[in-house]
């Protein structure tokens, strides 16, 4: 899959899993592990509300599919696509798990461990670092975010 455009199928795939965090009231965050070939390994969105499980990111839920399907937890070769940049715990994993590209939508200023607030994944002293596409169907992914706060903030 190359350069940007290449990216786009597999972000809607994530968007995908991220409007089905709306029917748990989770933030609606979504990703996809592809292997190599393209194919996806892993599918997750976050699940914070419906697990009571504050490690229950969207990049985690995906990752540990992933890792399941492979049969182990060094994803060499693969892709994370994810609808929002990563924070600090995801971007950790992104390196433990040893992908080889991450892909995200949204920047999140707030939060954000791959360039906003942090780079966690191309920090030179860690001893893996994935290349990283960022922007991919932006515009959408902050917007259903956007949504999602807006209607949380509204008062009764």
């Amino acid at each position: 899959m190359g350069g940007y455009d290449g990216w786009v199928e597999p972000m809607r795939l994530a968007l995908g899993e991220a409007r089905a965090a709306l029917s748990t009231d989770d933030i609606p965050v979504g990703a996809v592990v592809l292997d190599p070939d393209g194919v996806v390994l892993g599918r997750g969105r976050n699940a914070r509300e419906a697990d009571a499980d504050p490690t229950a990111h969207a990049e985690v839920v995906a990752l540990r599919a992933a890792a399941v399907r492979r049969g182990e937890w060094r994803l060499e070769g693969c892709t994370l696509v994810v609808t929002l940049e990563p924070c600090t715990m995801c971007a950790g994993a992104v390196v433990l798990s040893r992908l080889s590209r991450l892909v995200f939508g949204a920047y999140d200023d707030k939060a954000g461990a791959v360039g906003s607030l942090w780079d966690v994944v191309r920090d030179r002293r860690l001893n893996h670092r994935p290349e990283v596409v960022s922007g991919v169907l932006a515009d959408e992914c902050t917007s259903l975010l956007q949504e999602f706060f807006a209607s949380h903030r509204q008062v009764d």
